[in-house]
């Protein structure tokens, strides 16, 4: 069926039509967005698409609201919005208008949901507040394209349409960057397991270019990788610390406590390493002019670390000792 017209509620908007606009307009982009509550649009016809208004969910009659009494639900009983349901149904779709390989578009499907569509569902249906985010809550999604409706003396009839489509064009960019960005990180994990199979036994991953690369680690259970180093612009290399855990910035291994902010000739003296660059004072990246270079501090760094765990003396004396 071919669908000439896309059918959402008029008046005040929310996270989830505008969201679930973004989808649709991509996949039927000839298509009129009407925004109504009059019966003669908010009724299924031929070629046209019903979201978050008309109080029922019939995929095969083109209508996906989410309002009525016995409003659908996901597997775990959250209820869903009508981003939740267009994505159900159309989310396939629209990830395949994007270069991904079909190998990949079931497991971005499912994460996009968890992490993004079921967010907006909890949200719109009052199971999850926006204030759970605490100091952040009006810098979420939901809550940006609240900001973006009309204030309450704008009495120019058509602000809500033109406020609406601005507030589409918006969402759409972050819709797409975050698919763009799971994909990447699906290229991402490939390269990277490649890199951790490549280094073998070392404690030191080196990877082509700068990327996501601790799922690949922890998926490869390579718990001996302490240090990774990555090729930067202008032939510079760095050198980084793993982090333990997902949140957080403890890491599994600190760089030497002797090169803790230094720069240039100062660190290059510190480290015996011609060609080294800098050390955050945190420890947790440092940078060289070369390949060679980086790689003399990723080993020092690794000799520093095996050092401490033979007993020979905490990182804190040993630095004062210099």
């Amino acid at each position: 069926m071919t669908i000439s017209t896309l059918v959402t509620h008029s008046g005040g908007f929310h996270a989830d039509e505008v969201l679930s606009t973004v989808i649709l307009t991509r996949l039927y982009p000839e298509a009129e967005v009407v925004r109504s509550r009059s019966p003669a649009w908010i009724t299924p016809a031929d070629g046209r698409l019903i979201y978050d208004v008309g109080g029922a969910y019939d995929p095969e009659a083109g209508i996906f609201d989410h309002h009525q009494r016995e409003s659908p639900l996901r597997e775990d009983e959250t209820p869903y919005s009508s981003f939740g349901l267009v994505w159900k149904h159309f989310g396939m779709a629209f990830l395949r208008s994007f270069d991904i390989p079909e190998t990949e578009l079931e497991t971005i499907h499912a994460s996009f949901d968890r992490s993004f569509v079921l967010p907006v569902d909890q949200v719109d249906n009052g199971t999850v507040s926006v204030s759970e985010a605490g100091p952040l809550s009006s810098m979420t999604l939901p809550g940006l394209i609240e900001t973006l409706k009309p204030v309450f003396d704008d009495t120019d009839p058509e602000s809500e349409t033109r406020a609406f489509h601005a507030a589409v064009g918006i969402a759409r960019q972050f819709v797409e960057a975050r698919v763009n960005r799971s994909a990447a990180k699906r290229r991402a994990e490939v390269l990277a397991a490649e890199a951790v199979r490549a280094a073998g036994k070392s404690p030191i991953l080196e990877l082509p270019m700068g990327m996501p690369f601790r799922p690949a680690v922890i998926e490869a259970g390579a718990d001996h990788l302490l240090f990774v180093v990555t090729p930067r612009g202008d032939g510079e290399w760095t050198l980084g610390g793993i982090r333990k855990h997902e949140q957080g910035f403890e890491q599994r291994a600190d760089l030497p406590a002797t090169w803790a902010g230094l720069w240039g000739a100062e660190l290059e003296q510190v480290s015996g390493v011609s060609g080294a660059k800098f050390c955050h004072k945190a420890r947790f990246i440092a940078a060289a002019s070369n390949r060679e270079a980086i790689l003399k501090m990723a080993e020092l760094a690794v000799e520093e670390v095996r050092r401490l765990e033979a007993g020979g003396g905490s990182e804190e004396v040993q630095a004062a000792a210099t």
